[in-house]
């Protein structure tokens, strides 16, 4: 029997459970191919093990409730005890999960867990420094649709449990007028004119903008949010002044951990970073044998008989 001890916090939020599943099993099969060589062919089908999942420097997890699954789906007997929750800072050496089971299960999904886990768990890091930075402001970060294809969802999700916000799951998750949009519609007034006749009543239009001028413009026409995209920050606190409030602000463009207190200390309400997802380094974690692991496997194992001692003198 599988025991998994998951926290609420350890849910991935953006993904139907059945959806998950059909996308974790594509991974592991890209990874196993037709069979997984070196096990099957090193250890024996009956032989077990335990180990254990640590980090190996400080970091903010996510995707730990993930990795679980990804282990018991491909063997629904291994006994996995998660010990921490997605969300969770933890320091150098913690045990993120404790597996104990077939080696052979074990070793085959070794790869695949700890993939997805220490890349996700890196953009959750990279995530709580930039919103480490921004921290009083009144700015929320935001992430983009800068995501690698095929794992958007587990991206966005490892985002917020490094405490940002999600934008845009998709094109279908709101109307953004960029500037191709806006150039093919005419004009922002235009643009924004006949999204508002035709967009579905809950959903806001965004207006991109890199001149005073056209926020100005985008504000006129009834815009619920305006992007500042490329803005130096003197032009941003300007905007912020012509604005006064009636919409949200989203700044946008080239920022960086050096650059992103003075951009929250503009009055901005969000800042999007495509960084986080584009360019966040993985965390080193890994999956070493539990020191107790002998002893485990000996409990599990008959032992032979030994043969009894000759007492004839030589």
């Amino acid at each position: 029997m599988t025991a998994m001890h998951l926290s609420s916090a350890s849910a991935v939020w953006q993904m139907d459970p059945m959806a998950l599943d059909a996308r974790l099993r594509d991974f592991l099969n890209e990874d196993i191919g037709h069979v997984d060589l070196t096990s099957t062919l090193m250890i024996d089908e009956a032989s077990t093990g335990q180990f254990e999942m640590r980090a190996r420097e400080p970091m903010t997890i996510a995707g730990l409730s993930v990795a679980a699954r990804v282990f018991s789906l491909y063997d629904a007997s291994l006994d996995i005890e998660v010990l921490a929750a997605d969300g969770q800072t933890v320091p150098e050496g913690t045990t993120l999960m404790r597996l104990q089971g077939s080696a052979r299960s074990l070793l085959t999904v070794e790869r695949t867990a700890l993939n997805l886990i220490q890349h996700l768990s890196g953009i959750a890091t990279l995530t709580a420094r930039y919103v480490e930075r921004i921290a009083g402001t009144g700015a929320q970060l935001v992430d983009t649709r800068k995501t690698t294809p095929g794992l958007r969802a587990l991206e966005k999700h490892a985002v917020a449990c490094g405490g940002g916000r999600n934008h845009r799951l998709g094109l279908d998750s709101g109307v953004m007028l960029k500037d191709n949009h806006i150039a093919v519609c005419g004009g922002i007034t235009e643009a924004v004119t006949r999204a508002k006749s035709r967009v579905p009543v809950l959903t806001r239009i965004e207006v991109e903008c890199d001149r005073l001028d056209q926020v100005e413009e985008a504000l006129a026409a009834g815009a619920d949010v305006i992007m500042l995209d490329n803005m130096p920050v003197e032009t941003m606190r300007s905007a912020v002044e012509l604005v006064g409030g009636k919409v949200s602000l989203e700044a946008s463009g080239g920022v960086r951990l050096e650059t992103i207190r003075a951009i929250a200390e503009t009055g901005v309400d969000f800042i999007s970073v495509g960084r986080v997802t584009q360019s966040a380094p993985a965390v080193d974690i890994g999956l070493d044998e539990a020191l107790d692991s002998a002893a485990y496997r000996a409990s599990l194992r008959p032992v032979a008989p030994q043969p009894a001692q000759s007492t004839q003198e030589n």
